[in-house]
Protein backbone atom coordinates (compact mmCIF):
# COMPACT_ATOMS: atom_id res chain seq x y z
CA UNK A 1 0.00 0.00 0.00
CA UNK A 2 1.75 3.08 -1.21
CA UNK A 3 0.87 6.66 -1.68
CA UNK A 4 2.37 7.84 -5.31
CA UNK A 5 3.68 11.24 -5.31
CA UNK A 6 4.11 12.30 -9.08
CA UNK A 7 7.11 14.45 -9.88
CA UNK A 8 6.85 16.32 -13.48
CA UNK A 9 9.69 18.33 -14.72
CA UNK A 10 9.59 21.35 -12.84
CA UNK A 11 8.24 19.83 -9.35
CA UNK A 12 9.80 21.16 -6.34
CA UNK A 13 7.89 19.59 -3.28
CA UNK A 14 7.73 15.73 -4.00
CA UNK A 15 10.25 15.19 -1.42
CA UNK A 16 8.85 17.59 1.02
CA UNK A 17 5.51 15.76 0.46
CA UNK A 18 7.09 12.15 1.21
CA UNK A 19 8.71 13.03 3.89
CA UNK A 20 5.89 14.72 5.71
CA UNK A 21 3.65 11.33 4.73
CA UNK A 22 6.16 9.46 6.57
CA UNK A 23 5.86 11.26 9.54
CA UNK A 24 2.05 10.53 9.56
CA UNK A 25 3.39 6.48 8.92
CA UNK A 26 2.55 6.49 5.39
CA UNK A 27 4.63 4.92 2.63
CA UNK A 28 5.08 6.79 -0.54
CA UNK A 29 7.41 6.89 -3.10
CA UNK A 30 7.80 9.63 -6.07
CA UNK A 31 6.50 8.62 -9.28
CA UNK A 32 7.67 10.19 -12.66
CA UNK A 33 5.25 11.50 -14.66
CA UNK A 34 5.87 9.03 -17.70
CA UNK A 35 5.75 6.11 -15.96
CA UNK A 36 3.38 4.03 -14.83
CA UNK A 37 1.44 4.30 -11.60
CA UNK A 38 2.32 1.65 -9.40
CA UNK A 39 -0.34 -1.69 -8.84
CA UNK A 40 -0.43 -1.31 -5.15
CA UNK A 41 -1.32 2.77 -5.45
CA UNK A 42 -3.51 3.49 -2.61
CA UNK A 43 -3.15 7.00 -2.95
CA UNK A 44 -2.16 9.84 -5.40
CA UNK A 45 -0.38 13.41 -4.32
CA UNK A 46 0.03 15.83 -6.72
CA UNK A 47 2.76 18.13 -5.57
CA UNK A 48 3.73 21.69 -5.86
CA UNK A 49 5.79 23.56 -8.19
CA UNK A 50 6.24 24.34 -11.93
CA UNK A 51 5.39 22.11 -14.06
CA UNK A 52 6.90 22.85 -17.77
CA UNK A 53 7.99 25.54 -16.21
CA UNK A 54 4.57 27.03 -15.57
CA UNK A 55 4.37 28.01 -19.55
CA UNK A 56 0.95 28.62 -20.99
CA UNK A 57 -0.79 28.36 -18.02
CA UNK A 58 0.41 27.00 -14.01
CA UNK A 59 -0.28 22.95 -14.45
CA UNK A 60 -1.98 22.94 -18.04
CA UNK A 61 0.82 21.12 -19.72
CA UNK A 62 1.14 18.86 -16.75
CA UNK A 63 -2.22 17.98 -17.19
CA UNK A 64 -1.94 16.39 -20.57
CA UNK A 65 0.84 14.15 -18.80
CA UNK A 66 -0.56 10.19 -20.05
CA UNK A 67 -0.18 9.30 -15.93
CA UNK A 68 -2.97 11.95 -15.09
CA UNK A 69 -5.87 9.68 -17.14
CA UNK A 70 -4.27 6.50 -14.60
CA UNK A 71 -5.35 9.24 -11.68
CA UNK A 72 -8.55 10.21 -13.34
CA UNK A 73 -9.88 6.17 -13.04
CA UNK A 74 -8.48 5.69 -9.00
CA UNK A 75 -10.62 8.92 -8.54
CA UNK A 76 -13.16 7.55 -10.38
CA UNK A 77 -12.79 4.39 -8.09
CA UNK A 78 -12.53 6.49 -4.82
CA UNK A 79 -8.79 6.54 -4.73
CA UNK A 80 -7.96 9.47 -2.35
CA UNK A 81 -5.79 12.30 -4.57
CA UNK A 82 -4.59 15.19 -3.15
CA UNK A 83 -3.17 18.49 -5.65
CA UNK A 84 -1.50 20.96 -3.61
CA UNK A 85 -0.44 24.63 -4.66
CA UNK A 86 0.78 23.58 -8.66
CA UNK A 87 -0.93 19.84 -8.15
CA UNK A 88 -3.98 22.19 -7.57
CA UNK A 89 -3.38 23.59 -10.79
CA UNK A 90 -3.08 20.71 -12.64
CA UNK A 91 -6.09 18.90 -10.88
CA UNK A 92 -8.25 21.87 -12.11
CA UNK A 93 -6.58 21.72 -15.57
CA UNK A 94 -7.64 17.58 -15.96
CA UNK A 95 -11.04 18.34 -14.34
CA UNK A 96 -10.66 16.75 -11.49
CA UNK A 97 -12.14 19.86 -9.92
CA UNK A 98 -14.09 22.41 -10.76
CA UNK A 99 -12.66 26.07 -11.70
CA UNK A 100 -9.14 27.41 -12.34
CA UNK A 101 -6.23 29.23 -10.24
CA UNK A 102 -5.31 32.35 -11.89
CA UNK A 103 -2.23 35.62 -11.20
CA UNK A 104 -2.86 36.84 -8.05
CA UNK A 105 -4.65 39.60 -7.56
CA UNK A 106 -1.66 41.14 -6.68
CA UNK A 107 -0.04 40.16 -9.64
CA UNK A 108 3.22 39.01 -7.38
CA UNK A 109 4.81 35.81 -6.31
CA UNK A 110 3.03 35.49 -2.36
CA UNK A 111 5.24 33.87 -0.01
CA UNK A 112 3.84 33.96 3.67
CA UNK A 113 1.67 32.05 6.40
CA UNK A 114 -2.29 32.68 5.96
CA UNK A 115 -4.99 31.33 8.19
CA UNK A 116 -7.86 29.03 6.40
CA UNK A 117 -11.27 28.16 8.28
CA UNK A 118 -12.26 24.93 7.62
CA UNK A 119 -15.44 24.52 5.65
CA UNK A 120 -16.41 21.08 5.18
CA UNK A 121 -14.99 18.56 8.22
CA UNK A 122 -17.30 15.38 6.76
CA UNK A 123 -14.14 14.40 4.02
CA UNK A 124 -11.18 12.61 4.40
CA UNK A 125 -8.89 15.39 4.41
CA UNK A 126 -10.76 17.48 7.07
CA UNK A 127 -11.84 14.41 9.50
CA UNK A 128 -9.13 15.62 11.73
CA UNK A 129 -10.38 18.94 12.22
CA UNK A 130 -14.04 20.38 13.11
CA UNK A 131 -15.89 22.67 11.07
CA UNK A 132 -14.95 26.10 11.91
CA UNK A 133 -11.64 24.74 13.23
CA UNK A 134 -8.48 28.22 11.55
CA UNK A 135 -5.46 26.41 10.74
CA UNK A 136 -2.23 28.13 9.84
CA UNK A 137 -0.58 26.92 6.45
CA UNK A 138 2.09 28.28 4.02
CA UNK A 139 1.24 29.70 0.99
CA UNK A 140 3.91 30.15 -2.29
CA UNK A 141 2.15 31.21 -5.28
CA UNK A 142 1.70 33.48 -8.27
CA UNK A 143 -1.25 32.54 -10.00
CA UNK A 144 -3.48 31.48 -6.59
CA UNK A 145 -6.33 32.88 -7.32
CA UNK A 146 -9.46 30.16 -7.28
CA UNK A 147 -11.95 31.67 -10.01
CA UNK A 148 -15.07 30.23 -10.86
CA UNK A 149 -18.24 31.68 -12.73
CA UNK A 150 -21.27 32.19 -9.95
CA UNK A 151 -22.99 29.43 -11.20
CA UNK A 152 -21.09 26.81 -10.85
CA UNK A 153 -19.75 28.26 -7.40
CA UNK A 154 -23.38 28.15 -6.25
CA UNK A 155 -23.26 24.79 -6.98
CA UNK A 156 -19.97 24.22 -5.11
CA UNK A 157 -21.89 26.03 -1.63
CA UNK A 158 -25.04 24.48 -1.90
CA UNK A 159 -23.01 20.98 -2.16
CA UNK A 160 -20.72 21.73 0.58
CA UNK A 161 -17.77 21.07 -1.63
CA UNK A 162 -15.49 24.77 -0.35
CA UNK A 163 -13.00 22.43 1.76
CA UNK A 164 -11.19 25.66 3.25
CA UNK A 165 -11.38 29.26 2.90
CA UNK A 166 -9.30 32.47 3.38
CA UNK A 167 -9.89 34.21 7.08
CA UNK A 168 -8.24 36.02 9.79
CA UNK A 169 -6.89 34.32 12.99
CA UNK A 170 -10.09 34.30 14.34
CA UNK A 171 -12.05 32.81 11.55
CA UNK A 172 -13.63 36.12 10.00
CA UNK A 173 -13.48 35.86 5.62
CA UNK A 174 -12.35 39.27 4.53
CA UNK A 175 -11.00 40.55 1.69
CA UNK A 176 -8.05 41.75 3.87
CA UNK A 177 -7.95 38.27 4.99
CA UNK A 178 -7.82 37.04 1.74
CA UNK A 179 -4.11 36.72 0.21
CA UNK A 180 -4.64 36.30 -3.85
CA UNK A 181 -8.95 37.53 -4.20
CA UNK A 182 -10.15 33.99 -4.66
CA UNK A 183 -13.52 33.79 -5.46
CA UNK A 184 -15.32 33.13 -2.18
CA UNK A 185 -12.02 33.42 -0.41
CA UNK A 186 -11.72 29.57 -1.24
CA UNK A 187 -8.38 28.16 -0.99
CA UNK A 188 -9.50 24.19 -1.28
CA UNK A 189 -12.25 22.69 -3.06
CA UNK A 190 -13.18 18.99 -4.00
CA UNK A 191 -13.83 17.17 -6.94
CA UNK A 192 -17.17 14.78 -7.85
CA UNK A 193 -15.89 12.86 -5.16
CA UNK A 194 -15.15 13.90 -1.36
CA UNK A 195 -11.72 11.57 -2.15
CA UNK A 196 -10.50 14.46 -4.67
CA UNK A 197 -9.07 17.60 -3.32
CA UNK A 198 -7.21 20.89 -4.31
CA UNK A 199 -6.04 23.36 -2.27
CA UNK A 200 -3.31 26.41 -2.74
CA UNK A 201 -2.01 26.13 0.55
CA UNK A 202 0.70 23.94 1.60
CA UNK A 203 -0.15 20.99 4.40
CA UNK A 204 2.58 18.82 4.12
CA UNK A 205 5.14 22.54 4.71
CA UNK A 206 2.94 22.59 8.12
CA UNK A 207 3.23 19.08 9.39
CA UNK A 208 6.74 18.60 10.87
CA UNK A 209 7.74 19.56 14.31
CA UNK A 210 11.08 21.19 13.41
CA UNK A 211 9.63 23.39 10.92
CA UNK A 212 7.18 25.11 13.24
CA UNK A 213 3.90 24.73 11.94
CA UNK A 214 1.60 21.21 12.30
CA UNK A 215 -1.80 22.66 11.38
CA UNK A 216 -1.68 20.77 7.74
CA UNK A 217 -1.33 17.68 9.27
CA UNK A 218 -4.85 16.20 9.47
CA UNK A 219 -4.65 16.92 5.89
CA UNK A 220 -2.27 14.19 4.79
CA UNK A 221 -3.94 11.74 7.30
CA UNK A 222 -6.48 10.99 4.79
CA UNK A 223 -4.02 8.90 3.55
CA UNK A 224 -3.41 6.94 6.94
Amino acid sequence: MTVSVIRFGGSNCDRDAVRALAHVDVDAEIVWHEDDLPADTTGVVLPGGFSYGDYLRAGAMAAHSPIMDDVRDLADDGVPVLGVCNGAQIGCESKLTPGAFTTNASARFQCEHVNVRVENADTPFTAAYDEGDVLTLPIAHGEGRFEIDDERYDDLVSEDRVLFRYCDADGEVSDTANPNGSTGAVAGVLGEHESVAVLMPHPERATLPELGLTDGQGVLDAFA
